[in-house]
Formats: C-alpha cells, structure tokens, sequence
C-alpha cells in the first residue's frame, strides 16, 4: 500500500462554495488551525486577499463559512477575528464525533464488504508496523482507517461534519505526543472494531467508536491542560 496523504471523503467539502472561496477557506482554516493567524487576531478582508492573491468576494464567503463552523467571529465595530482553539473549543468538536461516528458506523457495519475488511486490515497492519515513531504518519493512516468507513455513507452532509472535525483535532493533536497508554489503547479499540465489523455487530462496534472518538478528545484536552498549566507555572 503507498502511503496515504489524508484526502476528504469523495464528493465532500465546502457545501455550496465557490471554487475561489473553496480554496482560500480551506487555507484560512489551516492557518487557525496551525497558529499562524493567532487567536483573537483581526482578519482584514483585503489584507487575506492580498496574502491569497485573490479577489474579496471570495474570502468574504470563506469568513462566512468558518464563521459557521466556530472559527471566526464577527462581532459589530470589530470585524471578523479568530476564534482560539482552546479546550472548551476541542471539546466541542469531539462531541460533535461522539453522535456523529456511531450513526456513521452502525451504517456501515451493515453494507460492509470483504473488500473493505481487507482495507481496514491493510492500513491496520501499517499503523502497527509504524507504532506511532512518525506521528504525522500514523496521523494519516488513522484518517484513512476511519474514511473507508464514512466515505460512501448517502448523508454527505453527516459525512462533511465529520470530516471537517476531524481536521481539526488532527492537526491540534500533532502538536503533543501519544502516551504509552493511549497507543496500545488506540491500537487494541481498533482491532476490537474490526472483529465486529466481521461478526455484522453494527451496535457494539458504534459503541466502541464513541469510546474510541471521546478517547481521542479527552487525550488531546489533557495535553492542552497539561501545556497550559506549564505556561502558568
């Protein structure tokens, strides 16, 4: 198997956006994201275009889209400003996982194919084989363990939430190393997974992917606690 550059799932993205406003949300968003436009910080209209090599329109409609999933803010007489991505902020996002996945699962379970416990194998054993040393690259393939679960799922919108989340905590967890009790944790619920997607247990395994989704979420807000208290310390 090559190696696998995290990709949304077939046909998702940005509903309803223009090419051109597409393109420079997607930027915007993982400049929040990484820190590179800093929490609180204003986003002046012509100063993005001018960065993006665009025209306004089309990053007035990319404001108003990460306006709607919580990463700007506008508020009168102060404009549009990022949104910190701080532990109340996570905490959101991966309970929006928490009701999302099992929904995404539970379908899932009941239209698996050989074929598509033979992929979950495949980037199973790549996880493993790689045992967490390239974060970035277990990163990835945990991305695509779960996409060959959602990508074909018909509520595109569902599918969309999730994959915009995901972003999130993806790229705000890379930020912080996996303890040796959350890899053999991740490792084993993901294993256990797959056994049931064999044995057709549609409402076992969605139980198991919202303890596996609010794990993950719980691991990366310690992190974030943790680091925080170290500032103020």
């Amino acid at each position: 198997m090559q190696d696998f550059k995290a990709q949304p799932p077939m046909g998702i993205g940005p509903s309803g956006a223009t090419p051109a406003a597409d393109s420079v949300y997607e930027l915007i968003r993982d400049d929040i994201i990484s820190g590179r436009l800093a929490a609180n910080s204003r986003l002046v209209v012509a100063e993005l275009a001018k960065r993006h090599n665009t025209s306004t329109n089309p990053i007035r409609e990319a404001l108003q889209m990460l306006r709607g999933e919580g990463f700007v803010v506008m508020s009168p007489n102060r404009g549009a400003r990022v949104r910190p991505i701080d532990q109340e902020f996570v905490r959101d996002i991966y309970e929006i996982g928490v009701l999302i996945e099992p929904a995404l699962t539970r379908w899932f379970v009941g239209m698996a194919t050989q074929q598509d416990i033979e992929q979950l194998e495949a980037v199973q054993a790549e996880i493993e084989a790689n045992n967490f040393a390239d974060q970035v690259k277990h990163s990835e393939l945990d991305t695509r363990f779960h996409t060959i679960m959602y990508e074909r799922h018909y509520n595109r919108h569902a599918a969309e939430l999730w994959w915009k989340y995901r972003e999130v905590l993806r790229a705000v967890s890379r930020r912080f190393d996996f303890t040796l009790a959350r890899r053999a944790q991740v490792l084993r619920e993901h294993r256990e997974l797959i056994r049931l997607i064999k044995d057709g247990e549609a409402d076992k395994a969605a139980a198991l992917v919202a303890q596996h989704v609010e794990g993950s979420g719980r691991h990366i807000v310690e992190h974030m606690r943790a680091a925080e208290a170290a500032r103020a310390g």
